[in-house]
Parts: structure tokens; sequence; C-alpha cells
């Protein structure tokens, strides 16, 4: 893996970690698919000087290139960002951050089956070394209080780590024909079309009002919208480009530690042993799948 591949997928990594404390911000102001259509809005306004200079729909494969990329756009934006913000209301944060592991697992079945690529056994250690880390870094009490009668909210935080999954998968497709930028850029302003009428909705049946949101609300979601879902994904698109979708789905490993580092920053939690460790075991396994 190039270097700068690499230099791309911590950044991207490092601010959605950050995500996890600016959603929760946000969602102390807003419900959570109006959350979704601001965010999606925002990152669109960022991606429509790139596609006015790329030509706009030109060279997309007319009706059915759109096609393709709306589909994806509900794998990587809509529908992702909709059904973990939605899971995470009925859930715990333990049983999402656990479930989180399973995104690089989905990422290295479904890159064998549709792109052939190949699961080394170097690339299998190197998963379950990273998995390992992250067990590592929830602690043995953590993990003895999972509360599993959570039904709905788990298996809507698993359902939008299988559509990241499918987006990573066939995005790398998608990436090889029209380019990194532009597919990150189209799948975007398409999401964000899908949301507004959602938003709409969702905001006239809870009486939600634009004018209710804090400064601070506000912040967090122009963070979301420009730092996560504009310039996180173009990054991790762009290295998408550069490398196998294995070996950049187990980047993914990294946010839980990285949170773990943020929330001790600006929430005074303890970096703990677990932590350190965990995070050495996912470092090593990250290593161990890229050069697999």
């Amino acid at each position: 893996m190039p270097n700068r591949a690499r230099i791309f997928l911590l950044t991207a990594c490092a601010l959605w970690a950050v995500s996890f404390v600016a959603t929760k911000v946000a969602l102390e102001a807003a419900p959570p698919l109006v959350v979704v259509t601001l965010r999606l809005l925002i990152s669109a306004v960022c991606f429509l000087p790139w596609i006015a200079a790329t030509g706009g729909a030109k060279g997309l494969g007319g009706g059915r290139g759109l096609l393709r990329l709306f589909v994806l756009s509900l794998f990587g934006t809509s529908l992702h960002y909709s059904l973990q913000t939605i899971g995470l209301q009925f859930t715990t944060a333990s049983n999402a951050s656990l479930y989180t592991t399973t995104g690089p697992i989905t990422i290295l079945l479904l890159s064998a089956l549709v792109l052939g690529e190949r699961i080394t056994a170097r690339k299998a250690f190197g998963v379950a070394l990273a998995v390992a880390g992250v067990l590592v870094v929830m602690g043995a009490d953590t993990l003895s209080t999972l509360e599993l009668g959570h039904v709905k909210g788990d298996l809507l935080v698993l359902a939008s780590l299988v559509m990241w999954g499918l987006f990573t998968v066939y995005g790398k497709k998608m990436i090889d024909e029209l380019g990194a930028l532009r597919v990150t850029a189209w799948v975007t302003v398409i999401g964000a079309l899908t949301m507004i009428p959602v938003g709409w909705t969702e905001a006239r049946a809870t009486g939600f009002s634009l004018a209710n949101m804090t400064v601070e609300a506000w912040l967090a979601i122009a963070f979301l919208g420009v730092a996560c879902s504009f310039l996180a994904t173009l990054l991790y698109f762009v290295a998408l480009g550069l490398s196998e979708s294995q070996k950049v789905g187990v980047y993914l490993y990294t946010i839980p530690p990285m949170t773990a580092v943020v929330a001790s920053l600006y929430l005074g939690e303890t970096i703990t042993a677990n932590l350190m460790i965990g995070a050495v075991l996912v470092i090593g396994g990250v290593a161990l799948t890229e050069r697999g």
C-alpha cells in the first residue's frame, strides 16, 4: 500500500472517530434523520464545484450509470447513516462499538466474492488480531455487561455496517471506471437529494424547527458534513483506488482506539492499559492485513 494511502486512511478514521462526539452533540438538538439530511446537504455543497468542473453528468454512462450511483449512494450515505443513527437510539454504546468490528470482516468476504480478491492466511490472521485489539480496548467489564435485549437497535447497526461493506466493495468497481473523486461527489449529492424528503417528513412529524438549533449543534453538524462526510469519505475513496478493498477496510479497526483517545481529551476519560495494548494489536493487525 502506498504511504499516501496509509496517511489518507488514518486521517479519515481519525475524523470518523471524532464524529461520534459530534453526532452526540447534534442529536441533543435535532432528530436523527434531520441530522443525517443536514450532514449530507453540507457535504454535497462541498462537492458541487468538483461536479461542475468535471462536466456534470457527462461520461457517467447515461441512465444506467446514474442508477448504479444511486444504488451505491444508498449503501454508503443515506441508508448507512440513517440505519446507524437510528440504531444508536435503541441500543447501548457498548453493543454498537462491538458490532463495528464486523465491518472489515464484511468487506473481506464481499471483496473475495465480488472482486475475486484473495483471502490469504496473513490477511485472515491480521483481521483476527485487529478484532482482538478492539476487544481489549473495550475491556472485560464492558464486554461482560453487553445487553442483549436491544434487538431492534442491534439489527439496525449491523445492517448499516453491511451497507458500508457493500459500498466499499462495489465502490471499488466504479472507482476503476470513473475515478475516486467523481464517484464520491456524485454518491454524496445523490444521497443528500434522497434524504431531503425523509428529513422533511421527520421534522414535520416531530414538530422540529431549525430555529431551535443551538450554535453548538450547528457546529457539530458542520463538522460532520465537511470533515466526515466530505473530507473523510473522499480520502477513504481515494485510498480505495490505490489499494485492495480488504486492506483498506481493515483500517476501520483503528477507529475504536482513536475514539477512546478523543473521549479522553474531550470528556476527561482515562487512557487505560487496555487502550494502549489494544491499540498495538489493532495496528499490528492492520499492518499484517495490508501486507497479505
